[in-house]
Parts: structure tokens; C-alpha cells; sequence
């Protein structure tokens, strides 16, 4: 018997610069997403998305008055995700929303429990780990090629001097290395290796104070207000021993070249950047000493922004639970917050919270373009 799927309309909520690459992927690769308007508080730059995707502008209290408008996805500064998000919540609507879920823990755990009562979906960024670059290398993990993965490395580093003052968003809270990027590290490391049980670390912010060299300032300083160096060890619930270093204090090099590695009993694995969705996995097996670049076992190699989204919406439809889930946003901002917290008392962190790893994307197609919505084969399972 056919059975005709409806597409999920979606809004989007904030218009800044990460708006026009989700707008890309969600009006142009998915079919499931029907995107109906965007909302800002400035009106120009939500009319600047919208012509361009061909969608309405629309305010905050029309997307909260219109019943048809199924997932928004908020795209606010993370300051704002919480009273964004818990508004749209208590209106009925599913949400998806750019990392962090929330700035403040306890925030995020009371998003959790209005959608759970709700019965609400709840997703969040970032959803890279969706793509061909790590859902390889998750294959090639459950695979057993590498044998068991004994201990895992990850290390980035930023120069926070030029992305202040360009950014101003990374100087405030949620904007630091650590929650602003280190969270695409600690979730390709979740989605692989599960949940963490324990952690400890180390977390400074490096002269909070610092001069303002634009034309209107010049002569002032401005605070930074979170993080810009911070470093962890993770234990897995697995077995596996990891360490994670996030350095802003550094330089900035383009492209970027950070290391997410994973050491195993039969061999050792060199992932991709977890900011992008594709990229080269590079393996050692034993009794060898070069390294082989494995093929690409996954679709999703381009940038695709909104890919969560798009999968949150076939879930929906499926009744099934979406690979974004709010359980592990919740659980990788708890081991974020667990190692400032180790930091401040200088003890070791139990992490509370836990989630259940979801099956891995189907195995498909990687070369995006040859055929005209091959995507959606693998996120409709």
C-alpha cells in the first residue's frame, strides 16, 4: 500500500551568518522539509534570507500563532537559546537548535523535561557527526577493524585575538573553544564511543581583558567572558581513556588542522575534521607502518548544515528517535560542564546523565549530486 508523506514545514528563528548554509541545505537536498519563513530581530537580515531562498519573513508571534508550522530551528546566539527554545517548546513545537543546546546545564535539563512532557522532539547541532567523515569512521569502529579502541586524542587550536573581535559572540558565554567547537570533538566521539561516566580537567580563561583596536573603540578593552583554554580526560563507559585539548590562546591556521584520533588494539584510525561532515579517515593496521585513506562508506560528504534537521523531520514522520536527539546534546554539554566543574573543585566529575547510541546512518551513496534526493534513502530508515 502507498503511503503519501507529508513534508515537514519548518521555520527558522535568528538570520545570522550560519542561517544562509542551513537555509542552503534544507530548501535545495531535503524533500522532507518545507520551509515556510524566517524570523530576526533585526528585519534587514531576515529579509535578506528570505529573498534569497524565496520564504516570508516572519515574526516570532506568527510562528508561535501558526499550528502548521511544525520544527522551528533556532539559530540565535547560544545566550539566547534557552528562552527561545523553551518558548517555542511551550507552544507545542518540535525544536532544533544550533549548538549548545543551552549555555547553563541546568537550563538545558529543564528543555529536556518540557519536551519529554510535551512529547516533543528536541534536537541540536552539531549534526557533522551525520555525515560520510565520521559515520565511516563509526563503521570501520562497530566493523572491529581497529580491534578495541583502547584510548582516543582530540586537539584544536584557535586564535582567539582575531575571532573576538570578528565574532564578538566568542568572547560571552557558550562562545568559548570549548563549547563553541569543542563540542563537534566530544559529540564524534559520543556518537562512536558512547556515553562518558567520569571526567577531570582543566579550564582557564588566558587575559580576560583585552584591547579593542576597531575604528569606533579604539583605545577601550573588552572582557572575555568564557573560556579560551581547556583541556579533559574522558572515560568512556566503554573502557576507552580519551583526551581532549582546546586551545584558543594559539594561532589560527587555515585550513584548519586539528587531530581526532583513535587508538585500537588492531590498529589506529585518523579522522577528519568533526566541523565538517566530509574529509579523509585514515587508517594504520597492525603489522603496517603507512596509512591507508579508507572510502567513503556514507553519503553526506558536502557541507549540509540542516542535515539534522532534515533526519529530526523523518523521525517525526517514522515515529522513531531522531540521531540529534536532545539526550545526547544534554550528555555532551554535561561532560563540557563536568570538566569546568573538575576544574573549579580540582576533582574528578561523574557525569550523571547518559543516552542510548542510535543505529548509524545506512550505508549509500557518498558522491552528493549524481542523483537528485539519493539523501533522503539514508536518513528515512
Amino acid at each position: 500500500m502507498t503511503m503519501m508523506i507529508q513534508p515537514v514545514k519548518t521555520a527558522i528563528v535568528g538570520c545570522g551568518m550560519i542561517s544562509d548554509a542551513y537555509l542552503n541545505t534544507m530548501t535545495n537536498k531535503f524533500k522532507i522539509l518545507e520551509v515556510v519563513g524566517c524570523c530576526d530581530q533585526n528585519p534587514e537580515k531576515a529579509q535578506a534570507m528570505a529573498q534569497k531562498y524565496g520564504v516570508k519573513v516572519l515574526t516570532m508571534e506568527e510562528i508561535l500563532a501558526d499550528d502548521s508550522i511544525e520544527i522551528v530551528v533556532n539559530l540565535t546566539a547560544p545566550t539566547a537559546h534557552y528562552p527561545v527554545i523553551k518558548q517555542l517548546l511551550e507552544a507545542g513545537r518540535h525544536v532544533y537548535t544550533e549548538k549548545v543546546l543551552s549555555v547553563e546545564l541546568e537550563h538545558a535539563a529543564e528543555l529536556v523535561r518540557i519536551a519529554d512532557q510535551k512529547n516533543l522532539y528536541l534536537g541540536a547541532a552539531p549534526d557533522t557527526f551525520l555525515g560520510s567523515a565520521i559515520q565511516t569512521a563509526r563503521y570501520m569502529v562497530d566493523s572491529g577493524m581497529i580491534g578495541d579502541v583502547t584510548s582516543c586524542y582530540c586537539a584544536l587550536t584557535r586564535d582567539s585575538d582575531i575571532l573576538n573581535r570578528a565574532f564578538p559572540f566568542t568572547a560571552k558565554p557558550g562562545g568559548g573553544i570549548g563549547f563553541d567547537v569543542g563540542i563537534y570533538y566530544i559529540t564524534a566521539l559520543l556518537s562512536i564511543l558512547g556515553p562518558v561516566k567520569e571526567v577531570s580537567g582543566i579550564v582557564q580563561t588566558r587575559k580576560p581583558e583585552r584591547p579593542d583596536y576597531s575604528l569606533e573603540k579604539f583605545g577601550e578593552s573588552f572582557q572575555v567572558e568564557c573560556e579560551n583554554l581547556m583541556t579533559g580526560i574522558l572515560q568512556f563507559e566503554c573502557g576507552t581513556i580519551g583526551n581532549v585539548l582546546f586551545d584558543s590562546s594559539s594561532i589560527f591556521v587555515l585550513p584548519e588542522k586539528p587531530s581526532l584520533v583513535l587508538f585500537g588494539t588492531m590498529g589506529v584510525m585518523y579522522m577528519a575534521d568533526p566541523n565538517r561532515f566530509g574529509g579523509d579517515v585514515r587508517v594504520i593496521l597492525k603489522g603496517n607502518n603507512e596509512p591507508f585513506i579508507m572510502q567513503q562508506s556514507h553519503a553526506f560528504s558536502d557541507e549540509c548544515r540542516g542535515l539534522g534537521v532534515a533526519e529530526m523531520a523523518w523521525a517525526m514522520r517514522r515515529g522513531r528517535k531522531n540521531r540529534a536527539n536532545k539526550e545526547m546534546a544534554y550528555h555532551a554539554l554535561n561532560v563540557l560542564h563536568g570538566i569546568v566543574k573538575s576544574s573549579e573543585t580540582k576533582s574528578n566529575q561523574i557525569i550523571q546523565s547518559t543516552f542510548e547510541q542510535t543505529p548509524p546512518i545506512p550505508r549509500g551513496y557518498s558522491g552528493q549530486g549524481s542523483f537528485e534526493f539519493v539523501e533522503e534513502i539514508g536518513i528515512a530508515r
